[in-house]
């Protein structure tokens, strides 16, 4: 009667060691699986900003360049406007000055 007690304990001490191992065993390899969850997200999330951050230097680039490009147009554009503002005034004054004959002289004297 005695070794069937001590029989009867030692069985129910193993089940229940063997029982708290598996539990031990579960709930680590649930803790690595959230950390590894936690990881991925953090490295997505940081993934996503460095997207984010390239997208939005390329796009402050293709602004700046717009506008370099548009103010470098402007700025050819007025001095086209100013050039032949000039050469109608000059060709005013030179009619007035003395009409054709002048113009004449003047565009040979410069052509020589």
């Amino acid at each position: 009667m005695v070794v069937l007690v001590v029989v009867v304990v030692v069985l129910v001490v193993v089940v229940l060691m063997v029982v708290l191992m598996v539990v031990v065993v579960v709930v680590l390899m649930v803790v690595v699986l959230l950390m590894v969850v936690l990881v991925l997200m953090v490295v997505v999330v940081l993934m996503v900003v460095v997207v984010l951050m390239v997208v939005l230097v390329l796009m402050v680039v293709v602004v700046l360049m717009v506008v370099l490009v548009l103010m470098v147009v402007v700025v050819l554009m007025v001095v086209v406007v100013l050039m032949v503002v000039l050469m109608v005034v000059v060709v005013l004054l030179l009619y007035l000055a003395g009409g054709y004959v002048v113009i004449i002289n003047a565009l040979l004297a410069w052509l020589d």
